[in-house]
């Protein structure tokens, strides 16, 4: 089974006008991790930028000015993607998981294909980023909630910070909103939730 858990921080909330600036992650195939990747991104050149977002990931618009152009970083991630998928294989794909990407994640993920299209075909297509990637991804907020369903209640919020506190591991504070760091805690709820060991 291949699987992509991954993490992006954003210029903003709203898919269609804000943009990424942070994609990181860890690839496992049946398992075992094979690549971590964690890439500072130049936004999309038409992206609104909100300085409540860059406060919460701790940035500022000059870092976003140093980051890595986001065609060069598309190429490279594709790139990587392809090491472990044939996009023209519709059997072959990845399983997107990350904490409440279904609400967020993917839409700027997508997005940020589309932005990275060079024919209107591509555009079209969503710059295939179907052909990576399953349709219906594996969201660990959605996980954790059923596992937590009787503690809900007596929880401040459902926060990745919360839920990993709750099932009794340690977080670090000041590493929280850095897409790796996230994406660290967000792969030892899955397995806590799913009840696999983690390798």
């Amino acid at each position: 089974m291949k699987k992509v858990f991954f993490d992006l921080e954003t210029t903003g909330v709203k898919h269609w006008r804000n943009g990424v600036h942070q994609l990181a992650g860890v690839i496992e195939i049946d398992g075992i991790v094979t690549d971590t990747f964690n890439y500072k991104v130049k936004p999309y050149e038409k992206a609104d930028i909100e300085d409540e977002a860059l406060a919460i990931a701790n940035i500022t618009r000059e870092d976003l000015e140093n980051y890595r152009p986001m065609k060069e970083v598309y190429n490279e991630f594709v790139k990587l993607l392809g090491k472990h998928v044939d996009k023209f294989d519709k059997k072959d794909k990845f399983w997107l998981i990350g904490f409440n990407n279904a609400s967020f994640d993917n839409q700027f993920l997508r997005a940020w294909f589309v932005q990275n299209a060079t024919t209107p075909k591509e555009a079209d297509y969503g710059n295939y980023y179907g052909s990576w990637f399953w349709a219906n991804p594996i969201d660990v907020y959605v996980l954790a909630s059923h596992k937590l369903m009787n503690e809900r209640a007596e929880m401040t919020d459902f926060q990745l910070r919360t839920v990993v506190k709750k099932l009794g591991y340690p977080v670090i504070e000041e590493k929280l909103h850095d897409a790796l760091y996230d994406i660290e805690l967000t792969r030892i709820v899955y397995y806590d939730v799913t009840n696999q060991e983690m390798k």
